[in-house]
């Protein structure tokens, strides 16, 4: 069963760092194109990062780049999400998802992603 898990949520002041994790069971994320998305309250989700299949393209959305670097760790099997310099408008549940893929690039339209996680709850306040 291919089973996305993520962790690493938490409640942070504005300044500070979180990283999120994305551990997959059932398949290998080499071969798969990850995303990370984000929902804050009264918001739709949004895309923040990818990363493309097999160690490919990464992309981040504006209002994270320079912030937010996404990387893999494949003995894990495990994707994460470095948080750094957080605001109050990066609060959220954040989601990962992947998508089976051969294509280095990566995107960020919710619909291409076949696999979701559950949502870790990140909030920044002072």
């Amino acid at each position: 069963q291919l089973q996305l898990v993520e962790s690493g949520g938490g409640l942070v002041q504005p300044g500070g760092s979180l990283r999120l994790s994305c551990a997959a069971s059932g398949f290998t994320l080499a071969n798969f194109q990850i995303g990370w998305f984000r929902q804050a309250p009264g918001k739709e989700r949004e895309g923040v990062s990818c990363r493309g299949s097999r160690d490919g393209s990464t992309f981040y959305v504006d209002s994270v780049k320079g912030r937010f670097t996404i990387s893999r760790d494949s003995a894990k099997n495990t994707v994460y999400l470095q948080m750094n310099s957080l605001k109050p408008e990066d609060t959220g549940v954040y989601y990962c998802a992947a998508k089976s893929t051969i294509i280095r690039l990566c995107a960020l339209s919710e619909s291409q992603y076949n696999y979701w996680g559950q949502g870790t709850q990140v909030t920044v306040s002072s």
